[in-house]
């Protein structure tokens, strides 16, 4: 039997029409969205599908959207393919992803996911609007040489750091602006082939997001949390993780964490994955497979 890995996007994915398809198509896809509508006190449905646009990109609203959009990706691809339940051999997600694998696997409920993820959008979205910052991709670049282009464009006092290493030659750094785009002149002179600022409201993965630590915990603390029916691989160690009272740990260190995505795709690799799935909005998971190992296929399935 194949052994499958199920993936799930993360902020950035959004965009404007998203879940249109799964609507049309199924009455489970409906009845989740209409279940977060209830929840988040507005209606997710028409904001996905039609925006407008600035609405869908704040944080607050893009983590629902996209972990919703995620659940009911998944709900019509089990129609389609019961079947790969049995094969999973581990699910994962990037950073917001991560709540998308945690609810396919069973430790949180689809209810409690739409209230974790509006509670983390909103604090996040909270301590972005404190401190002016943002995100960025680096293209072309190796880890050190992203540390040591940080280190060079950190303007006194602020945050400049490597955020998500995503696949080679594919690293995210987050800081305050005036790191950011010092950073974006010296990367050409550093050997980037590309500086692309990313779509999200602050410097996540870093000690700027400190203050909506607490305010994420306490949400987690007042969550059910079930034995995982198969393993996470966690964002902050990209180890195999099956235990309940593990999850709380892992959720609030991310806050602040680099994301070690590359090293959690070679972990699924290692453990024997020989079919991935990208659950969600969007192909970017996909594609950073494709950059670790090119044999191995990634189906997209979104709407």
């Amino acid at each position: 039997m194949p052994k499958t890995a199920l993936l799930f996007p993360g902020q950035g994915a959004q965009a404007v029409g998203m879940g249109k398809g799964l609507l049309e198509r199924s009455a489970k896809a409906r009845e989740l969205f209409a279940e977060a509508s209830s929840i988040l006190g507005f209606d997710l449905a028409k904001l996905c599908t039609e925006g407008p646009e600035a609405e869908l990109h704040l944080t607050n609203n893009s983590q629902p959207a996209l972990f919703v959009h995620s659940m009911a990706a998944l709900a019509v691809f089990l129609e389609d393919k019961p079947e790969c339940l049995d094969s999973v051999a581990a699910v994962a997600g990037l950073s917001l992803g991560e709540y998308s694998a945690l609810c396919a696997a069973g430790a949180i409920s689809f209810a409690d996911g739409v209230r974790l993820v509006k509670e983390r959008g909103a604090a996040m979205q909270e301590s972005a609007s404190a401190i002016a910052s943002g995100m960025a991709s680096v293209l072309g670049l190796e880890e050190s040489q992203v540390a040591e282009l940080c280190d060079l464009a950190r303007q006194p006092g602020e945050v400049l750091q490597v955020a998500n290493l995503l696949c080679p030659g594919n690293i995210a750094i987050s800081g305050q602006i005036a790191s950011l785009d010092a950073a974006e002149q010296l990367a050409p002179e550093a050997g980037a082939s590309r500086f692309i600022r990313l779509n999200v409201a602050g410097a996540f993965h870093t000690d700027i997001m400190k203050p909506a630590v607490e305010r994420l915990a306490a949400a987690i603390a007042q969550t059910n949390l079930q034995p995982l029916r198969f393993p996470l691989i966690a964002n902050v160690d990209a180890g195999e993780h099956r235990v309940p009272s593990e999850l709380a740990g892992l959720l609030t260190r991310q806050m602040v964490s680099p994301v070690l995505w590359e090293a959690s795709l070679r972990k699924l690799l290692s453990l024997g994955v020989d079919q991935f799935y990208e659950i969600g909005a969007g192909r970017v998971l996909a594609g950073t497979l494709k950059r670790i190992d090119r044999k191995t296929p990634c189906e997209c399935f979104g709407d």
